[in-house]
């Protein structure tokens, strides 16, 4: 099939490459110009594995083209609408304006019979409104609703083969026409949920704020280990062989942060009061409110360590971005916490291995490294906030050759406390006795 793509960030470069790498005929389409430059020449503006390799495939296939003219839509049968829904300037609320701006600059380039696709995660009912848009411009054209359900660091697998494909239509056509588009990930055996706009809608965000909440319920066990003596680690290991709760994304911690997570629950609350059911959900600002406290208790457990001030001792934060494997560093606890140390009169030092250039971008303050043995080199305390592999393999006695004073802070609970404890650190975890 011929198929557009409209907007080239996160979602969109990994959805155009990934299409056309299962064989179909891509444009994608972006405002901006220095990123579209990057695209044509095989260079994702992002880290992501795999996604160089799989744009570099599709660019030398001829399937793969990228352009800042949308008239370049005109002739694709389906057209994704891939771009940012961030958190509104003046409220929790999305901000639709770039969605609003992307289906209103296609309109006039649509065909008889084509698809509009959305992509972007929405507040229920933008669906519904954005198809009435559609036939009031366009009465051959339709809409569909196809959520996405990517993680950062797999999300060129999460396209190429994701866990489940949700359909939110109101036309069989507009069915038909995506069983084409996905025709091998269906013949894989990808499950497929065909439903409505709003029930489409709401997946995506329901998914979030579950996993937010799960997230957040073991961060809440985390607080209450600390004042009983309890370690929240084997707490969760105990409850996860319970099957009807499981292990995965039961890791006390710093809390989770991105793009997506914190402004999606927020959005979805915004949602729920505008449809005067805010009480459905309250229990998501508990949440979020649980999640920033973890940041909070990390600068303190830091302030302890240093008896009483951080100010002109040196710190080593591992990780910068808001999980590894990506080079984000939206709303990432990781750069949260070495802002706050900073602002303490720390002398903070930030390693990562991918996120640097984006956290210099927005703290220029900060002092960065690309190499982990310069943060530690006579530091007083190291601050672990993103697990990225090169930082849990790391060889305690080796660092503690290299700091001022042997001290940790774990604040993601994913290193040895008595191989630490035993090579000489003042260990420190979330939850952890």
């Amino acid at each position: 099939m011929k198929i557009s793509v409209i907007g080239c960030g996160y979602l969109g470069a990994v959805h155009a490459s990934a299409m056309a790498e299962l064989g179909h005929e891509v444009v994608g389409i972006d405002v901006d110009e220095e990123k579209i430059g990057q695209l044509r020449a095989g260079k994702a503006p992002f880290f992501e594995p795999g996604l160089t390799e799989v744009l570099s495939s599709a660019l030398a296939s001829g399937r793969l083209t990228f352009t800042t003219d949308i008239a370049h839509a005109a002739g694709a049968q389906v057209h994704f609408v891939a771009v940012g829904t961030p958190q509104a300037r003046d409220s929790q609320a999305a901000d639709l304006s770039y969605v609003d701006a992307a289906v209103t600059s296609l309109l006039p380039h649509l065909g008889a019979g084509d698809l509009v696709v959305g992509k972007s995660t929405v507040p229920v009912g933008t669906a519904a409104r954005l198809a009435g848009v559609v036939a009031e411009h366009a009465p051959d054209a339709m809409l569909a609703w196809n959520p996405e359900f990517l993680r950062e660091g797999f999300a060129v697998r999460d396209t190429i083969d994701p866990d489940r494909l949700v359909y939110g239509v109101a036309d069989d056509r507009a069915t038909a026409m995506l069983d084409e588009v996905y025709a091998q990930t269906i013949s894989n055996g990808t499950p497929r949920v065909v439903t409505d706009y709003a029930t489409a809608e709401l997946v995506k965000v329901a998914a979030n704020a579950f996993l937010a909440t799960k997230i957040s319920f073991i961060n809440a066990m985390a607080e209450i280990a600390e004042v009983t003596g309890a370690d929240v680690t084997q707490l969760a290991d105990a409850i996860g062989h319970d099957t009807r709760i499981g292990r995965r994304f039961l890791n006390a911690g710093v809390g989770f942060g991105g793009g997506c997570l914190p402004k999606d629950i927020r959005a979805f609350v915004a949602r729920a009061e505008e449809l005067g059911r805010g009480e459905s959900v309250a229990f998501l600002k508990e949440v979020d409110a649980i999640n920033m406290r973890r940041r909070d208790r990390v600068a303190d457990l830091a302030i302890e360590a240093l008896g009483g001030s951080p100010f002109g001792h040196k710190v080593a934060v591992l990780g910068v971005t808001f999980k590894p494997h990506s080079d984000d560093v939206r709303d990432s606890p990781a750069l949260d916490v070495a802002v706050r140390l900073k602002g303490l009169g720390a002398d903070v030092v930030v390693t990562d291995p991918e996120g640097l250039d984006n956290a210099r971008g927005r703290h220029p303050q900060l002092l960065y490294t690309e190499m982990t043995e310069e943060a530690l080199r006579f530091a007083d305390l190291a601050v672990l906030v993103t697990e990225w592999p090169e930082y849990t393999a790391l060889d305690p006695k080796a660092v503690a050759g290299l700091m001022r004073t042997p001290r940790i802070i774990d604040a993601r609970n994913v290193l040895d406390p008595a191989a630490w404890r035993e090579a000489g650190f003042a260990y420190s975890g979330l939850g952890r006795n």
